[in-house]
């Protein structure tokens, strides 16, 4: 199966996040078909090659977002066009997932070519669009990992950091009265108390990350007030902040707790902040298979937060400004890039491993 044929049947399948059955389904068939043992948690799967000291795992999405509005073309039917092909998921990240897969059947069909030096473990999971049962929830069967590559549309830039994600709930507690009464009842209102801290965060600035800049809060949702003529006595709004290396989730939120009035509460701190030291075998590596290029960081979260301590890199065909948006596409060129990529990356890792 050449590479355009394989992404084109990846993208004809639909799988929205949570709906991965038979994508799912269709990898392990190929796979197993080419000599792979293939094992399988819910819509997860994965499969060894070679053998050897040090463990590699090489990982991407098999789930997209739901279709948004605003396509002229239909979502879920490939469609090639001047050398691109246009569906949902052909970018994010079913180009990867092709990719891997064609470098993995190489390797099945010559298993020769790692020599004894490593074994590769090929995971294909789901729910990464929504944070669900995809690879978080795998990990421990794959057993002990030594460097991890997450198959993103990076450019076939190797990412080396990547934003968390903090998610606070602070919610301004006033005291309720008539508003014709307002001040005579010493009503404080709790919006007036809320639009405070807003403003307070509005002007918050962290220690700015070399790849990654910035990070900045954002004040995503906000509610407060039961009646029109009434002074509210709570107002509630949340807060997303996109983390950098270095920022622990704990202690901004004391941080945030100790500046502002309104109550802090911690909604979700799972998505941490990742970097890989640009030392690690791993990232040499990927900077060599790219040609010399990058390190550079990544804005966006991916299954790279569960991977804890694992040396990692981000890296795949495609671009991420595609994602999630409509006519997404892939251009043939990229995926064919992206084959040759990873195939570089695999053997270049286990020999920068040799080489110590």
């Amino acid at each position: 199966m050449t590479p355009a044929a394989l992404l084109e049947a990846l993208v004809a399948t639909p799988s929205v996040s949570g709906q991965e059955g038979r994508i799912a389904d269709q990898v392990a068939s190929w796979v197993e078909g080419w000599g792979g043992r293939v094992q399988r948690q819910g819509h997860n799967l994965w499969f060894t090659v070679g053998s050897g000291p040090r463990r590699l795992l090489v990982n991407s999405h098999l789930d997209t977002v739901p279709p948004c509005a605003g396509w002229t073309l239909e979502p879920q039917v490939p469609v090639w066009r001047e050398g691109r092909l246009y569906g949902l998921g052909s970018n994010d990240a079913k180009g990867c997932v092709a990719s891997m897969l064609l470098a993995a059947r190489e390797l099945l069909q010559n298993p020769q070519a790692l020599e004894g030096r490593g074994e590769v473990v090929f995971a294909f999971t789901a729910e990464e669009e929504t944070g669900g049962a995809g690879l978080g929830t795998v990990l421990p069967a794959l057993g002990p990992l030594d460097a991890a590559v997450v198959g993103e549309p990076t450019g076939l830039k190797p990412c080396t950091a990547q934003r968390g994600m903090l998610l606070l709930r602070c919610v301004a507690h006033g005291r309720s009265a008539h508003v014709a009464h307002a001040q005579a009842a010493e009503a404080q209102n709790a919006i007036h108390l809320a639009a405070q801290d807003i403003s307070t965060l509005a002007e918050l600035r962290f220690p700015a990350h070399p790849l990654l800049g910035e990070a900045r809060a954002q004040v995503t949702q906000i509610q407060g007030g039961l009646a029109r003529n009434q002074v509210p006595d709570r107002c509630e709004f949340f807060v997303d902040i996109r983390t950098t290396p270095g920022m622990e989730h704990a202690a901004v939120a004391t941080h945030l707790a100790g500046v502002l009035r309104s109550e802090v509460i911690v909604h979700s701190a799972r998505y941490l902040p990742k970097s890989t030291a640009p030392g690690e075998p791993i990232v040499r590596a990927a900077v060599a298979a790219g040609g010399g290029v990058g390190p550079v960081g990544s804005s966006t979260a991916s299954d790279w937060a569960f991977l804890g301590q694992v040396p990692a890199v981000k890296v795949g065909p495609g671009d991420t400004l595609r994602s999630h948006k409509p006519d997404e596409y892939l251009a043939l060129v990229e995926l064919e890039a992206g084959v040759a990529f990873y195939q570089r990356l695999i053997r270049g890792y286990f020999e920068e491993v040799a080489r110590g």
